[in-house]
């Protein structure tokens, strides 16, 4: 039967959509222009993802690993908002570390409740109605929602536990992890019988702390043999290891000095991801198995060596029992001592720095790859692009006015851009025209709604016209009447 137990995954994370805003405008009888009402669109929803408590292991993700958020609503008439997009909440084990496609590691999510957002949601558009200033009442477009975040992340699963045990295969870890606490795992007569991390929670004294027996591990482990590279990130976060040594082994070549040092050169070429160096935890040697008389023999013989490295010795018998009591003693005060030397943690203060005031927001720069064409780079300037629609006029010109405001027009001409040169933004690319800021195209003005392009208001200008206009008309016919008579 296959292991249940997964500890790495990749999944693919897709973020919710924003809905697009609304260009509507207000019908009443009476009112055939009401002014603008086209709601705003709704975000998406975000890929979250939360410790929980009950999950321990990543095997959900390992058999389903694509995950979507909900899209938002579009917006609509009636200045009626579109609804958010449903957020996806994945739950996933204390321990998991997050990392990118590139190795980066972005989140270790340790404790019930913690919280990371592994896939940001589009933030949906303006509609018509919030668009509506002094200069532009009738706003005849809306802003595109953005598309969600897609991201492609690695979980693994760090066990968090107090106690590592190490050793070779079959030394007898997982005997020792089930005489000292309640767990229960896989114990045989054969090499590898352990394949996947065991965790137990033991009392010594006032202190209650937690023990992981790892699988065997071998020469070479640190360079994928057996099962050590898969299994080494397990005691990354353990605050003492344990060296749990065979007495009683049969293996020509082998005696309790070499392993130790060879489970010591595998720990020093290991290099963790989570930071900190293996080879400065505290130290902890168990001889096993002196209930075999030729063992115990082993044990005093190599005890004064290993002493003489500074490392605490405990003869120990997991079938006699004989030495667990002095050595569960003994670990809880190393535990203790080690979490009373840690920094207390503090809450996550929340700082708010703003933006320097010579900070643009963008750049600007020669295209590497075509002559005589500008690349403009930043945040705001490619999301403005993602919002527009350029199927509208008054969309585009919108747009060109924001890339003015900005500061686009102004760089493009100091690096020297004449009108017609191409100019990239996100993925869009157009010729620049300085008379009608960063865009080629002709603009109506105006909406692509047929009622706001049709006027028939007479002005102020006109109607002085026509006033003059029968102004001097009365005086002539006074004129002609006063020769008449």
């Amino acid at each position: 039967m296959a292991s249940r137990f997964v500890d790495r995954a990749v999944i693919h994370l897709t973020a919710g959509d924003g809905g697009n805003g609304c260009a509507s405008v207000h019908r009443e009888k009476f009112k055939p222009l009401g002014g603008p009402d086209g709601g705003n669109g709704g975000n998406g929803g975000d890929v979250l993802l939360v410790v929980d408590p009950n999950v321990h292991t990543l095997l959900d993700f390992h058999f389903r690993p694509h995950a979507k958020a909900g899209n938002g609503k579009m917006g609509q008439g009636g200045n009626r908002a579109g609804a958010a997009g449903e957020t996806l909440t994945m739950k996933v084990p204390s321990g998991t570390v997050v990392f990118t496609e590139d190795g980066e590691l972005v989140a270790d999510l340790i404790g019930p409740g913690t919280t990371f957002v592994a896939a940001q949601g589009g933030r949906g558009g303006l509609g018509n109605a919030s668009l509506s200033s002094k200069a532009r009442k009738a706003p005849g477009f809306a802003l595109l929602g953005e598309p969600g975040e897609t991201r492609n992340l690695t979980l693994e699963l760090r066990s968090v536990a107090d106690v590592g045990l190490l050793g070779f295969p079959s030394a007898g870890k997982s005997s020792l992890i089930s005489v000292l606490s309640a767990a229960k795992p896989k114990i045989a007569d054969y090499p590898f019988t352990t394949l996947v991390p065991n965790l137990g929670v033991i009392t010594g004294g006032d202190t209650v702390f937690t023990m992981a027996d790892v699988p065997g591990l071998i020469p070479g482990a640190s360079e994928g043999k057996g099962l050590g590279l898969d299994f080494l990130r397990h005691i990354e976060r353990c605050a003492v290891l344990v060296h749990v040594v065979d007495c009683a082994t049969l293996d020509p070549g082998r005696d309790p000095l070499s392993d130790v040092d060879a489970l010591e050169a595998e720990l020093a070429k290991y290099t963790p991801s989570l930071g900190g160096k293996l080879e400065e935890r505290p130290r902890v040697v168990v001889l096993n198995k002196i209930d075999v008389p030729e063992a115990a023999e082993l044990a005093e013989f190599v005890r004064p060596e290993l002493e003489a490295r500074g490392l605490p010795v405990f003869e120990v018998s997991t079938a006699s029992r004989k030495g667990l009591r002095e050595l569960t003693f003994a670990l809880a005060a190393i535990v203790e001592k080690y979490r009373e030397a840690q920094p207390v943690l503090e809450p996550e203060k929340i700082v708010l720095r703003p933006l320097a005031v010579d900070d643009s927001g963008f750049t600007v720069e020669a295209d590497p790859e075509e002559e005589g064409a500008f690349i403009v780079r930043g945040a705001r300037p490619e999301r403005w692009i993602r919002q527009t629609d350029f199927g509208n006029d008054e969309a585009v010109g919108y747009l060109a006015d924001r890339l003015n405001r900005l500061g686009v027009e102004d760089q493009l001409a100091k690096l020297g851009a004449r009108p017609g040169s191409p100019v990239t933004i996100g993925d869009v690319q157009f010729e620049w025209e300085p008379s009608t800021p960063s865009v080629a195209m002709h603009l109506s003005g105006r909406g692509t709604d047929v009622r706001l392009e049709r006027n028939d208001r007479i002005g102020a200008t006109e109607r002085k016209e026509a006033r003059r206009i029968r102004r001097e008309g009365t005086d002539e016919f006074e004129d002609d009447l006063d020769a008449d008579e």
